[in-house]
């Protein structure tokens, strides 16, 4: 039997959702700010990386990590965000998400701090060289950045980083226990050969980080 067929299963309705998990913890619900506070302003300084959540509007979806030196997620105002774009491979998928269905979701991460930030609201693309410019890194100045309207914005409990122990060093994966991404981008696609493709990646990362 396709157990992945079975549907009985299947929680389908948010009425059972909610009767599964029971009622919300009262702090949870009244913990959702509607501005950034001195204690997310803060966070947002010592975050280095985010992932950034998106929809086409149609069902589809997509996650998008965003990193940089930490503070490079700039706090226009209370409830305004601006995201660099970094030089990457020209997908483009969270701008061309964000022009079908401009609801996107961010989740902050500081090394060290296993509590994370959450904010959910709705995102416009910027190409205004005023709002860029401060943005600059390694004197590469952003052709384009995301604004993000602040709707929601809470901090989240440190359970999940605890326990899959993110931030200690004796977790440390080795790195030589997986493949390179050149080579599994030539295995993948078959379009270019292995020993290509690596030397690709690592001059990727060494000259076109900005």
């Amino acid at each position: 039997m396709d157990l992945v067929s079975e549907r009985t299963e299947e929680l389908q309705d948010p009425a059972d959702l909610r009767e599964h998990f029971g009622p919300i913890n009262p702090l949870a619900q009244y913990k959702v700010q509607t501005r950034l506070d001195h204690f997310c302003r803060d966070f947002i300084a010592l975050s280095p990386f985010l992932v950034m959540a998106s929809s086409d509007g149609n069902g589809g979806a997509d996650a998008s990590p965003r990193g940089d030196a930490p503070g490079f997620v700039r706090v226009v105002d209370d409830v305004t965000l601006l995201i660099p774009d970094r030089r990457g491979n020209n997908r483009v998928d969270s701008f061309g998400n964000v022009l079908r269905s401009p609801g996107v979701g961010l989740i902050f991460l500081a090394p060290g701090i296993n509590e994370t930030l959450r904010v959910n609201g709705t995102a416009r693309i910027t190409r205004d060289a005023a709002l860029l410019e401060p943005l600059t890194a390694q004197g590469k100045v952003p052709t384009i950045g995301l604004l993000v309207d602040v709707e929601e914005v809470f901090f989240h409990c440190g359970k999940a980083l605890m326990r899959s122990k993110l931030w200690d060093p004796t977790t440390q994966v080795d790195r030589m226990r997986f493949p390179s991404l050149g080579r599994i981008i030539a295995e993948q696609t078959q379009r270019i050969e292995v020993e290509a493709a690596e030397t690709m990646m690592e001059e990727g990362y060494r000259t076109r980080l900005y």
